[in-house]
């Protein structure tokens, strides 16, 4: 072979090795602007971006965080690699749960005595069982500090947590969401907060509600509003107060969200002289059609009442109430399936609100001098 030959074919040689380096930098490259830009976005990476990146499935991401030694050393050390440029930090649980062991979930109410609360947590842990998991619960008393204090404390000892109607501000929502666990809010919305929701659309309900008694003849009705850090409560009244346009007025009155509150705050509504009180919840309209009995006013001949949400016993209230049935089992299987996704490191798409359906029943009627 000549020595002209043989300096062709090394310089074929160099240059095949130069293009090898030159896509293998610009693959490199390419990686590290997308590292970058998933950085900047300023939500929690995945660990589906994290497989993405590594040319891996989610499941060997998993393996290789989880200290699993089935996957090679080569690929595991990408996947870390990946992980560590990423910013990607699993969830607590997320190593027990590659690992099958048994894992607990919290879940924090402001009220356990409300049958509400009770049917979602029932469902969410039905289908939290089937998983494997079983459920801590705390009830807040419906205070804001109570409840943060009480979300830290259950977020040191289980998986992952849900918290139903929070009370909390933005802040403490906020402080909930750079926990290194995944949590999942249940009828509170908040966007500005990187915690994925599940909700009743409270609104189209409530302006449902008031469409039907201002069709039945009504102008003026009292609120007997829920707490105001209450989500439920504020759509509840932004839908009141909308009815206007149906020519439909009412004055807001707080009551505590129990049949005692709805009862005590029934005087303060009929200093109002409305011929209708609409109450935040069922509970709150049992407790209005007790003081009502009373007083001697008929229901629905002289007053007509509405409540929301209908617990299990507002059809055998006397009269049966009018409200609107918010889809329990639903909200709880709902919160279940999303915290379980970011229990697995996976992203979620949001999930839309839950409609809920207004029952007429024996509670409302015409006002007495239409």
């Amino acid at each position: 072979m000549s020595a002209a030959h043989s300096d062709e074919e090394g310089a074929e040689a160099m240059e095949r090795q130069g293009e090898t380096v030159r896509r293998s930098s610009a693959r490199n490259s390419r990686k590290r602007e997308s590292s970058e830009n998933l950085k900047q976005n300023g939500h929690r990476v995945t660990i589906d971006q994290v497989a993405k990146e590594a040319g891996v499935s989610t499941a060997t991401v998993s393996r290789v965080l989880a200290g699993i030694g089935s996957v090679n050393a080569t690929m595991a050390a990408e996947v870390k690699r990946v992980a560590a440029t990423l910013g990607y930090r699993p969830f607590g649980a997320a190593r027990d749960l590659a690992s099958g062991h048994h894992r607990s979930i919290g879940v924090v109410v402001p009220d356990l005595a409300n049958p509400y609360f009770y049917d979602i947590i029932q469902s969410a842990q039905t289908a939290a069982a089937r998983d494997g998991y079983r459920m801590l619960i705390a009830d807040s008393g419906g205070d804001p500090a109570t409840e943060l204090s009480m979300c830290e404390d259950l977020l040191s000892q289980a998986g992952g947590l849900i918290v139903q109607s929070s009370r909390m501000d933005v802040t403490a929502l906020k402080s909930l969401a750079a926990h290194n666990s995944p949590v999942v809010l249940i009828n509170r919305v908040e966007y500005g907060v990187d915690l994925p929701h599940v909700g009743v659309d409270n609104f189209s309900a409530m302006l449902e509600i008031c469409h039907h008694l201002s069709s039945l003849g009504h102008r003026k009705a009292v609120y007997l509003a829920g707490p105001a850090s209450s989500w439920q409560n504020q759509e509840r009244w932004r839908a009141i107060q909308q009815a206007r346009m149906m020519g439909l007025e009412a004055t807001a009155i707080t009551a505590e969200p129990t049949i005692e509150g709805g009862y005590a705050a029934t005087d303060a509504a009929l200093v109002e002289h409305p011929t209708a009180i609409i109450a935040f919840n069922d509970l709150v309209a049992s407790g209005v059609l007790a003081r009502l009995r009373e007083l001697g006013v008929e229901v629905p001949k002289n007053m007509s009442v509405t409540g929301f949400d209908d617990i299990v016993f507002a059809k055998f209230t006397q009269p049966a109430l009018t409200t609107a049935v918010t889809p329990r089992a639903v909200l709880g299987e709902q919160a279940w399936k999303i915290l379980r996704a970011r229990l697995n490191g996976h992203a979620i798409p949001e999930v839309p609100l839950v409609k809920a359906e207004v029952l007429i029943r024996d509670s409302s009627a015409a006002p007495p001098e239409h």
